[in-house]
């Protein structure tokens, strides 16, 4: 199969990548690198450096490679930014994502994988949000993933490409930027090893479901099958959408103990209030992954935590 990958250099893109080329597929990479670097990139993937705004070179590209998948990863992240700067959020996220599709629909792409926002569309979730729970982002990168979302099932009525929405949770694991303003594992821990105090942000009582790179991978894998099978066109926006989670909310307070005994971390946080835009209560029930997918998380938190430490520091990895 050959497929492209959007935003393969970055985070979690880059596994996406690996395992592709693992599973003997024909990969094309396409990053900016904004934020991804080049040390990720698997070798053995084609790369071109594009910006998904230049929508002209995107159709170019994807006419010349002829994709059968396109996997959407490439975003601006950070919650914060969309909150100072929504116009610039939805530049990259919002009009990116559009003119991707566009360009898809052009080069007879048969497969759309986008990844969403699990984490921030549904709003505060005092009970695990099921895929057809109501929409209530709080923040304008969450109102960017469901205006995408919506577009993908509008542009997909409308052609033959077939497009697929993974909601994920907080996601962590190796290659997660620690100087980054997303990823709290990842920064936490990045801080802890170097015996400095992270900052909580409010009581540290908000929860989320953190779930491993890896275990992401294996439903992307599973969704890349599932959208080429055999299906009836999907009726609504949420009949192509999937939650990937571990189905578990742990909350702040809970990660930071995690946290400081794999880093042997005898200090306390500083507290900072609560910053706009970010959730309290983030709930994912994940029992659509499971039926439709075939996908249950199997990585705990101790576990995906040990081996993002072994990727932060070598050494502790060499020692285990």
């Amino acid at each position: 199969m050959r497929i492209a990958v959007t935003g393969g250099a970055g985070f979690i893109g880059s596994h996406l990548v690996d395992r592709y080329v693992q599973e003997g597929h024909a990969v094309l990479v396409i990053d900016n690198l904004a934020t991804g670097t080049l040390e990720n990139v698997n070798p053995a993937a084609a790369f071109e450096k594009i910006d998904l705004l230049d929508t002209p070179a995107v159709r170019d590209l994807l006419l010349r490679f002829r994709p059968d998948v396109v996997s959407h990863h490439a975003a601006q992240i950070d919650v914060r930014r969309s909150v100072a700067d929504p116009v610039f959020d939805a530049h990259v996220n919002v009009l990116g994502s559009i003119g991707l599709a566009s360009a898809a629909i052009a080069a007879g792409v048969r497969g759309m994988l986008f990844a969403s926002s699990g984490g921030t569309i549904y709003g505060e979730c005092p009970y695990p949000a099921k895929e057809t729970t109501a929409k209530a982002p709080t923040s304008p990168y969450a109102a960017g993933k469901v205006c995408v979302e919506n577009y993908l099932h509008a542009m997909a009525s409308c052609s033959m490409l077939r497009a697929v929405s993974l909601r994920y949770g907080n996601v962590y694991g190796p290659r997660q930027n620690p100087l980054g303003g997303a990823g709290v594992i990842a920064i936490y821990a990045g801080l802890m090893l170097e015996r400095n105090p992270p900052t909580v942000f409010g009581d540290g009582t908000a929860v989320r479901d953190y779930v491993f790179v890896d275990d992401v991978v294996d439903a992307n894998l599973s969704a890349t099958d599932w959208i080429l099978g055999d299906q009836p066109a999907a009726a609504a926006v949420d009949d192509r959408a999937v939650n990937v989670g571990t189905g578990i909310s742990t909350s702040v307070n809970e990660l930071f103990q995690v946290l400081a005994r794999a880093c042997a971390y005898s200090g306390t946080p500083v507290h900072e209030p609560a910053r706009t835009g970010e959730l309290q209560t983030s709930r994912l029930d994940t029992g659509r992954a499971s039926e439709v997918l075939g996908f249950a998380a199997s990585t705990s938190l101790e576990r995906g935590i040990e081996k993002t430490l072994a990727w932060l520091s070598p050494s502790r990895g060499d020692q285990q």
